[in-house]
């Protein structure tokens, strides 16, 4: 992918930037390499610092309901300090770690709906540009994508993913904001769940999972939330029997083996906390053999497990990130 940017806040003449990503998306925690090519103006520019900042496209919670925000949550200082020669043509090139807990935007190619963007600013002496705000592709980490698979295959559907600020209490979170990807329960816990959220907080040494289940209230009482907390190791992927350690946890939680609350909040109350081995169970009326979360986000937002690919969806999530980035760009101008 290339990106340009006339950096028109140093007026007509001055120099231009090029940012050209390694083609393919980046995992979290992994390195995003790149190169900016740069062309000077009509004069000589002292570049004083290139700096990479990654933003995300966040909800926030107010006392009117919700907004959408953009939110920078790394930055990156890649090269500066030189003169750049008018008419000159030079090419940085960077790689740059990305956080733990960068949010996933796709699952076997299939856009989830969260909006990350890559910005590139140069300092010039004189002046500075923020630069465009430009698309990011984010895959799963393989322990992140065995869960997804598991909960697909059990039954359960896509219906939507975003960006919550806050602090989810009692977990490591290090950004500002976390993950929430939004699934349909699976027909075995449609009587005791009316969706259920998964957030991963990634780290060097594996990641924390966080279930929440809306369970729907009684004649007399009000749904409630129940949460709980597991922990899995990025090592021996392959060798764990995923859809019976999910089911062990959404069987935890259905039976309400967590705590009440909702987790979009700074409390510091802790999460019921289960283990990365989990219980096996092999009853085989709840291991369906169904298709796998990527195949169930193909088939759109709806979570229908069907092998079809939701063009549409597709389309809507595409010209959705279109509109952001057009719409941040429009707000900096302004």
């Amino acid at each position: 992918m290339v990106f340009k940017r006339l950096l028109g806040s140093l007026g007509v003449g001055g120099p231009t930037v090029d940012t050209v990503l390694d083609d393919g998306p980046v995992q979290p925690g992994g390195t995003l390499h790149g190169q900016l090519h740069l062309v000077g103006g009509k004069a000589d520019f002292d570049i004083e610092q290139i700096t990479l900042e990654l933003v995300a496209r966040v909800e926030v919670e107010h006392e009117d309901g919700e907004a959408e925000g953009t939110v920078p949550f790394e930055r990156f200082t890649v090269g500066g300090g030189f003169r750049l020669a008018e008419g000159e043509h030079r090419t940085v090139p960077f790689a740059v770690t990305v956080p733990w807990e960068t949010p996933v935007t796709e699952l076997h190619g299939q856009p989830l709906g969260v909006v990350l963007g890559l910005r590139t600013e140069l300092a010039v002496a004189g002046g500075k540009d923020k630069g465009d705000l430009d698309p990011l592709t984010v895959r799963p980490l393989p322990a992140q994508e065995a869960v997804l698979e598991a909960l697909g295959q059990l039954g359960f559907g896509f219906k939507s993913a975003d960006l919550e600020y806050g602090h989810i209490g009692g977990t490591g979170q290090q950004l500002p904001f976390y993950q929430e990807v939004e699934l349909t329960p699976a027909p075995q816990y449609a009587h005791v769940m009316r969706e259920i959220e998964v957030t991963f907080l990634a780290n060097p040494g594996g990641m924390e999972v966080v279930l929440e289940a809306d369970k729907p209230g009684g004649l007399f009482s009000s749904g409630h939330d129940a949460a709980n907390r597991f922990t899995v190791s990025h090592q021996g992927i392959e060798q764990r029997d995923w859809n019976a350690e999910v089911d062990g946890w959404v069987r935890q939680l259905a039976a309400g083996h967590g705590v009440h609350g909702t987790h979009g909040t700074h409390s510091p109350h802790d999460y019921g906390h289960g283990h990365g081995h989990g219980e096996h169970h092999h009853d085989d009326s709840h291991h369906r053999s169904g298709p796998g979360m990527g195949t169930v986000v193909a088939a759109g937002a709806a979570g229908l497990a069907v092998g079809v690919v939701g063009g549409m969806v597709a389309a809507e999530v595409v010209d959705e990130v279109g509109d952001f980035f057009e719409g941040d760009e429009e707000g900096e101008e302004g």
